[in-house]
């Protein structure tokens, strides 16, 4: 027994050290040793996507259409005040959106900031607004839509914009204009902007203007790198990646891996050109986006319409999730319009819940959604009666105590139980090193003799953790809490504490409670319980300081309801 429990000690110290080491390769800039999705160039996917598009001869997928360096593209900007937008003439594409009242994640130095008197190893603030669409040496986040079936405007044909208000100002909305011809086909892009919100209304006008019947086909994409975003790292990290719903398939997550793997795949077997731009999933509804920690993008075509979804390989690490939707034939002189939204902003339940069903389910909280979610309903409450959320996270953290007393206080006695015997269990192992079985035996026998469960102070642990774990992706995973404040030094409960005294705090609080439970008979194992808490506190430098606020409250409340338990009922059950 003692060698198994000597045996699990160093694994999840020589793990610690491979996470630190892990760790510090990420935050010097050296590549993830547990991960292949490095930051890697991308091009410009303007150029870059047609061109593949186009090489491939898939018909059903937006290519090339009239060449874009023949037209002298402009960005235009629309302001409102809760998004910054840049939307360029060459196609109509969203190329950069910035969020106005939320600040950029900062690029925390090694140890996530800690020790704050070394110039060199403190955090960036981020003093710069979240970036969602944007485009760069090493980064791409695209939104464009377009038409195919013929020689008609995509997102890569020059359009002329209408002129117009481009700052909401008091106004309630505002909306930018533009129109492109080609191919006898006139087509009309409508943003609309509204105050407070982060949906844009994005209308297609698709008129035939020629002589002939065509039959188009509208396309709506989100391109993105394969990079993870600023700031992710092994302990703060979360999904990125394209993800979609139906109402036939549910929620799900493609990843850039397996659209990598699926290209690869087409590839090695030698598909026609078709079958490598093209990988579609048929419904009648619902939406695609691309997803991070805090923040979505997503494209929510109109209801009760089918489309096929498509994901694809665009160029070297660089993605594309989309729709395609076929509209009515039209004869010439007719039209027809598709009215969708366009939501880029962070993952606020309530306002995803009332864009489009399901949208929802983007705020990740992993495998215990089923528990997280009535915690952070409760949360919810409790923020808006105390208004902060670091005492809010403290008051959560007194009700769990209070929900789990009995389990707790079950388990304490059992150990208090366990600590008196010690010396009885101490003269047992020197008097049967030599055969564990004897040993084994007469252990069996003592805690029969003095009534002890030797699982007990680990069951009420075990029924506690899926609580605990949920609780960690909740806090993890809410946007309400990135930028929040608690008290002093703590300005932001999702970065890691700046001064490094909350796990140092915790640190401490491990020690106390490891000198409340019964000290291992072994020697070693005895000195790895004290080593313990030491090494998981620096693990702690990076967490979000509003987890480790958490854990360093439940350490002092447990320690209170340790200490009065053995010195109340431990005496009386010897």
């Amino acid at each position: 027994m003692d060698i198994n429990k000597r045996t699990i000690l160093w694994i999840v110290f020589s793990v610690s050290l491979v996470i630190l080491w892990n760790e510090w390769m990420i935050s010097t800039g050296r590549p993830s040793m547990f991960s292949s999705n490095t930051t890697q160039t991308v091009k410009a996917p303007a150029a870059a996507a047609p061109a593949a598009l186009a090489a491939s001869g898939a018909a059903a997928l937006p290519g090339a259409s009239a060449d874009p360096a023949a037209f002298k593209s402009e960005r235009i900007t629309i302001t409102t005040d809760v998004i910054k937008v840049d939307i360029d003439t060459l196609g109509g594409q969203v190329k950069r959106l910035e969020l106005l009242k939320f600040k950029g994640a900062g690029n925390p130095g090694w140890f996530g900031g800690c020790f704050g008197l070394f110039k060199w190893c403190q955090p960036d603030e981020g003093k710069q607004n979240e970036v969602l669409f944007d485009e760069g040496a090493n980064h791409a986040y695209l939104a464009q839509t377009g038409l195919v079936g013929g020689p008609f405007p995509t997102h890569n044909t020059g359009f002329t914009v209408q002129p117009g208000v481009r700052t909401l100002g008091d106004g309630k909305q505002i909306q930018l204009v533009m129109e492109a011809v080609q191919g006898g086909v006139k087509l009309t892009k409508t943003f609309t902007f509204k105050r407070g919100d982060y949906v844009i209304d994005v209308r297609h006008d698709v008129a035939n203007v020629g002589t002939e019947k065509v039959t188009p086909q509208l396309y709506m994409q989100l391109v993105h790198d394969g990079n993870k975003p600023v700031g992710d790292s092994f302990f703060n990290s979360s999904y990125t990646g394209p993800t979609l719903y139906t109402p036939q398939d549910k929620y799900q997550k493609l990843t850039f891996e397996k659209v990598e793997k699926a290209a690869a795949e087409d590839e090695r077997k030698g598909n026609d050109a078709a079958s490598k731009a093209l990988h579609p999933q048929r419904a009648d509804g619902g939406w695609f986006a691309i997803s991070q920690h805090f923040f979505v993008s997503a494209f929510v075509p109109p209801a009760n319409i089918a489309r096929d979804i498509f994901t694809k390989k665009l160029s070297p690490n660089m993605y594309a999730i989309g729709n395609l939707m076929t509209l009515p034939s039209l004869a010439p002189g007719a039209s027809a319009a598709i009215d969708s939204k366009l939501y880029s902003g962070p993952q606020i339940a309530h306002l995803l819940e009332n864009v489009s069903p399901g949208l929802e389910l983007v705020k990740d909280y992993g495998w215990l959604t089923i528990i997280a979610k009535p915690i952070f309903w409760v949360m919810e409450q409790i923020h808006s009666v105390l208004g902060n959320w670091g005492w809010t996270i403290i008051a959560f953290t007194i009700l769990i105590k209070l929900a789990f007393f009995p389990l707790s206080a079950a388990g304490y006695r059992s150990m208090a139980k366990m600590k008196l015997v010690t010396p009885k269990m101490t003269a047992i192992r020197e008097r049967y090193k030599g055969d564990p079985q004897k040993m084994n035996q007469a252990t069996m026998e003592l805690y029969k003799t003095e009534k002890i469960n030797p699982l007990g102070g680990c069951l009420p642990i075990l029924i506690q953790m899926p609580v605990f774990i949920a609780l960690y992706w909740v806090l993890n995973a809410s946007v309400e809490i990135r930028g929040a404040p608690w008290i002093g030094w703590i300005t932001d409960l999702a970065q890691h504490d700046p001064w490094c005294i909350l796990p140092v705090l915790y640190a401490i609080s491990m020690f106390i409670t490891t000198k409340l439970n019964p000290a291992p008979a072994d020697p070693m194992q005895a000195k790895m319980m004290l080593f313990m808490p030491l090494a998981f506190s620096v693990m702690f430098f990076f967490f979000p300081s509003g987890l480790v606020l958490y854990w360093v409250v439940n350490n002092v409340l447990s320690i209170g309801q340790q200490w009065v338990i053995t010195k109340k009922y431990a005496p009386s059950t010897v």
